[in-house]
């Protein structure tokens, strides 16, 4: 295994022209500065709901970095040059915060069209949605409570679980594997017991739907272990994806807030050791676990390659796969790729406007990362002058 991996930026940065490498340079440059990231999203904002003529700007800058594309054909020649270079693509519909019925049918037929779309398309073995782009978030807490829900709010569930049904019943048919996506820990218990569901029903052969599973939170090994017993007693396979956790301020704001203990691990330290328990978990539980490693973290993946060594599991098992952001952490997505890993990158799509409210979260997510932009600047710095050489 190669200790330096992630260092060669000539791979890295193989599909950036110098000016979209200078691009990438000036926009982790501003997404360093807490400041300008917040005046950028403050600004950003007005403009939008001002319907001031600010699309194109975003879409040259920070739109065309960390997306593929306003719809899927738009994201064609990104999966194809990512694809030759060994790059799989798992087309993400970023659209959120929309409340209304009519936008849950169209995300779910949104989403059936991509798992058709990647049927015909090697380069895209993967699909992926978000629980409430398919429900109300407001429902999911209420049934994890086990609260009494109205008549409505009946008959709104019956449609969420059948929208379920139909795209992890596509995913088997065309064999495109169904990502679910984790959001905040109020809404988690109803998403898992129905992710759970969706895993009895159409994991019965092999690991088509995964859950995944935040693990900044304290509890989440533990409800892996005991998901995994009952998936042993009830004959089916579990497909998991594990990240570090997208939600953390707003976690321990509610936390505070409502007078409870804090889901999150009191430390970075802490979700790091919890992130690599779990891993090395399902790494010695392969047989009935298949994994995908969302991950911007070199340790933890130096970490992943190590373990398939120790065990024995070939480079290209399709039970494991690495995942980064489009536009993000590129030395880790082609590198891997490069020596014959299982890589594939989320490439978020949508109308500009409304896929704002998801990389305004990116850009402070970024800033709260400490290392994660200033990692991405100095190799960028390094290729440049590479490239200058």
């Amino acid at each position: 295994m190669k200790q330096n991996l992630f260092e060669n930026t000539e791979i890295a940065f193989q599909l950036k022209s110098d000016s979209e490498l200078e691009r990438a340079f000036f926009l982790f440059k501003m997404i360093s500065s807490e400041p300008l990231v917040k005046i950028g999203t403050a600004a950003t904002n007005f403009a939008i709901k001002a319907h001031l003529p600010i699309e194109g700007l975003i879409r040259s800058t920070v739109f065309d970095h960390f997306c593929g594309g306003v719809n899927e054909k738009d994201c064609i020649p990104v999966i194809d040059n990512m694809y030759e270079c060994g790059v799989s693509s798992v087309l993400d519909f970023s659209v959120e915060g929309k409340e209304e019925e009519a936008f849950f049918e169209g995300a779910k037929n949104k989403t059936l069209e991509i798992i058709k779309f990647a049927d015909e398309k090697p380069a895209m073995p993967i699909a992926v949605f978000k629980p409430t782009g398919f429900g109300k978030l407001k429902l999911y807490e209420k049934i994890g409570k086990k609260e009494e829900l109205t008549y409505k709010e009946k008959q709104e569930w019956e449609k969420v679980v059948a929208r379920y049904h139909a795209v992890c019943k596509l995913g088997k048919e065309r064999d495109v594997e169904v990502l679910i996506d984790a959001e905040e820990s109020w809404m988690q218990d109803a998403a898992d017991d129905l992710v759970e569901e969706m895993m009895k029903t159409y994991n019965t052969e092999v690991p088509i739907v995964y859950n995944t599973l935040q693990l900044y939170r304290k509890d989440r090994l533990e409800y892996l272990k005991r998901l995994h017993k009952r998936a042993k007693e009830g004959n089916f396979k579990i497909g998991i994806k594990i990240v570090r956790g997208a939600y953390m301020e707003k976690e321990r704001e509610r936390a505070k807030e409502m007078n409870y203990p804090s889901p999150i691990c009191d430390t970075k330290q802490d979700t790091d050791v919890n992130f690599n328990e779990t891993m090395e978990y399902i790494f010695s539980n392969l047989e009935d676990i298949s994994l995908f490693i969302g991950t911007h973290n070199e340790q933890s993946s130096y970490l992943a390659m190590e373990l398939m060594e120790k065990l024995n599991i070939s480079k290209s098992d399709n039970r494991v796969w690495f995942g980064q952001l489009y536009g993000m952490s590129d030395h880790i997505s082609f590198n891997l790729a490069s020596e014959g890993y299982n890589v594939a990158k989320y490439v978020p799509f949508g109308p500009v406007k409304d896929v704002m409210p998801y990389l305004i979260r990116r850009a402070e997510e970024n800033t709260s990362v400490a290392g994660q932009t200033s990692r991405e600047l100095s190799l960028l710095k390094k290729e440049r002058k590479r490239r200058k050489l």
